[in-house]
């Protein structure tokens, strides 16, 4: 597995396996599915429900502990210094690792200087080796260095061939935080598993068009955590690192880039509502 370094020397896989929405009871399958077929880095979240299950596949591989990189989060509902320190405990407990590899903020909401001071406290105290944000838009990574102690190692987003995070990218190249992309195909909408550019160079390669576009990520110097249920898809999205992009083909998909913004607006005040649980004034 083709990794990316991190700014305090760790390294990281540059592909891994997301576990949004899949389910408690179906996740230490998945996992296991996915660990089969090579995958190394697992995403998991306080939110998602299923951290016992990642942990229980883990245990039950009879692969070294320290092969893996387990990535969790921080939801909104423990924001704040001391909720955030006592949920990467609890998160812990139910992962059974030991420690995590990266612990990330989950959204920008909330007391999130107060989360990221406990995640920092975390890892001082060796419960994890790198720590980082999700979801955090320009303003909000911007500020966020500038007030704290340990720069975010890791800035998870929804990030695809459509929508390649330019902006940001650009910003925290200054202080060498990296991408990890969530939604790195777009969950499976036509956009892109149908789309006619990437269709055509997987016909080259004699890849499908979620490949290549899971290939230009990591090419990019972007992680991907793709989700899937289905073992052949799991096994598909990791098996795209026998062959690789030309430059002039790297052009072509960067001119792609429609939005920056992806699918989640968080400046549409209903949206926002939602996440946090409270009603907009």
């Amino acid at each position: 597995m083709k990794t990316i370094k991190l700014y305090n020397g760790i390294e990281m896989p540059l592909l891994g396996y997301g576990l949004y929405k899949v389910g408690t009871d179906e996740c230490e399958k998945c996992v296991s599915e996915a660990i089969k077929a090579g995958y190394r880095l697992i995403d998991t979240a306080e939110f998602y429900e299923n951290e016992e299950g990642v942990g229980a596949a883990i245990a039950k591989s009879g692969i070294p502990r320290e092969e893996f990189f387990v990535v969790t989060k921080v939801w909104i509902n423990n924001s704040g210094e001391e909720k955030a320190y006592a949920s990467v405990k609890r998160s812990l407990k139910k992962l059974g690792t030991g420690y995590a590899d990266l612990i990330l903020v989950h959204q920008p909401f909330g007391d999130y200087y107060g989360t990221y001071r406990a995640l920092e406290r975390a890892m001082e105290e060796g419960l994890t080796r790198a720590i980082g944000v999700s979801n955090f838009r320009p303003d909000r990574y911007y500020d966020l260095v500038q007030h704290c102690k340990i720069t975010p190692m890791v800035n998870q987003l929804e990030a695809n061939v459509l929508s390649q995070q330019t902006e940001i990218r650009e910003v925290m190249k200054e202080y060498g935080t990296k991408v990890m992309a969530w939604g790195p195909v777009a969950q499976g909408k036509a956009d892109i598993i149908e789309n006619e550019a990437l269709e055509e160079l997987g016909k080259k390669y004699g890849k499908s068009a979620a490949q290549i576009g899971l290939r230009f990520l990591t090419q990019e110097g972007i992680a991907a955590i793709p989700k899937s249920s289905n073992p052949e898809r799991i096994a598909a999205n990791i098996d795209i690192f026998d062959f690789e992009l030309n430059e002039e083909e790297m052009t072509v998909l960067r001119a792609m880039n429609a939005t920056d913004a992806g699918t989640r607006d968080y400046s549409y005040l209903p949206y926002v509502s939602k996440l946090i649980g409270q009603k907009v004034l």
